[in-house]
């Protein structure tokens, strides 16, 4: 009873104690995290004026009064120009060198010669290769000197080497900053023009969306009010004569409407996030022309629709071009032609091209002015485009008018129609 007694205490005793190294972490990096943040305050030069102080400090302490003019004189031209090294670093370094040069000349060793690593490390940061290897060689043509003259007899190759290898370390590390401040200049760069070409794409996706909703809009729109148009001419031209046609064509014109409404609902539900899927799908394809047909025939357009080869295979969007293009001619042929003209509409399928076909025997217009022009030729163009198709619209040569393209569905190059 009293081991089991024991193992719970000892088990509840386990969080606590992980809770609290938790919780000593936490204090700790919090104190780090504030730590880093008042340091990040602090200027540049506050930092850079921390070694001449110290420097400067040791010179008091540890000097003779009577050297004590000197050793601060020197002390001061070595480590002062360090405050500034960050904003001239190859200015700094041939000051400090130069003041190392005197204090050889002078015979004077000092612990300031420390300034001319931080020298050489600053020049090696910001300068390139031949900066950083001139400044190297300096410095190393100092270190012989300096060891000739102040190294213990029979001790020169200790020193030697020993500064030798702080120089190079030194080089190094600054060659390493510079390498390093260099490839996040390039990563920041690259991100930065990453941002740029999304942000580009991004803009370019609206344009092409809005041009896209236009497109379909001024089809939907054009080729409904068309056929409403026609269908209440012809509904005011029979009202006393034929009751029962003018009901039907009302009826029609009832129809078309609400066909449009579910058209604009259909092209404008992606830019609604509630709008039901169901009004949206499917899209109108090839499978939709007959009925395009007997609408255009109901308005007064005499339509003949010929599919030949399956379209099962054709991607959706293709069929909506198909759509599209035949509703654009045909609502054309409508507004630009006479009552009693006939149109006639070719689909050709095969296994990588949808050929489209439109023509009617309408009459030529007396002048070239009269041709048929507009925005929709223009957006019947940029939907041939799209599936490399060369869209040609214009006068037959035995009379009347045509609009031909072929539609690539291998995405190639645009083919001649």
């Amino acid at each position: 009873m009293t081991e089991a007694a024991g193992r719970v205490r000892w088990t509840e005793t386990v969080p606590r104690l992980t809770t609290h190294a938790d919780v000593a972490s936490a204090r700790t990096a919090r104190r780090a995290t504030a730590v880093g943040r008042w340091c990040s305050r602090v200027p540049p030069m506050v930092w850079d004026a921390l070694l001449p102080t110290l420097l400067l400090v040791n010179v008091v302490t540890t000097r003779a009064p009577r050297d004590m003019p000197v050793a601060m004189a020197l002390t001061a031209a070595l480590a002062l120009p360090l405050v500034w090294r960050h904003r001239a670093p190859l200015t700094v370094f041939c000051a400090v060198a130069a003041a190392a040069f005197v204090q050889w000349l002078l015979d004077v060793p000092l612990p300031a010669d420390i300034a001319l690593l931080v020298a050489l490390y600053t020049a090696a940061a910001h300068s390139g290769r031949r900066g950083t290897l001139l400044a190297g060689a300096v410095v190393e043509a100092g270190v012989l000197m300096a060891c000739l003259r102040w190294a213990p007899a029979g001790a020169f190759p200790t020193p030697f080497v020993a500064v030798t290898a702080m120089v190079v370390a030194a080089a190094v590390l600054g060659v390493n900053v510079r390498t390093t401040r260099a490839y996040l200049a390039a990563v920041q760069e690259r991100a930065a023009r990453r941002e740029r070409e999304q942000e580009q794409r991004a803009r370019l996706a609206v344009a092409e969306e809005r041009t896209r909703i236009t497109r379909e809009m001024h089809d939907i729109v054009t080729h409904n009010l068309s056929v409403m148009v026609a269908l209440t001419d012809a509904a005011v031209y029979t009202q006393h004569r034929s009751p029962d046609r003018t009901t039907a064509a009302m009826l029609q014109v009832s129809e078309t409407g609400r066909q449009a409404l579910t058209d604009m609902r259909r092209a404008l539900g992606v830019l609604r996030t509630d709008e039901p899927d169901a009004e949206r799908h499917p899209l109108p394809g090839i499978a939709h022309l007959e009925a395009l047909a007997d609408q255009m025939c109901a308005a007064g357009l005499a339509t003949r629709l010929d599919v030949e080869g399956g379209h099962g295979h054709i991607p959706a969007t293709a069929q909506l071009t198909v759509y599209r293009l035949v509703q654009e001619a045909l609502t054309n042929a409508l507004k630009h032609t006479p009552t009693g003209t006939r149109a006639q509409v070719r689909i050709l399928c095969s296994a990588g091209t949808v050929t489209v076909d439109v023509t009617d025997n309408g009459p030529c217009p007396p002048t070239p002015a009269a041709t048929r022009s507009g925005h929709g030729i223009a957006g019947m163009r940029e939907r041939a485009a799209t599936y490399g198709g060369t869209l040609r619209a214009g006068l037959l040569p035995g009379g009347g008018w045509g609009v031909r393209t072929r539609l690539v569905l291998g995405g190639g190059g645009a083919e001649s129609a």
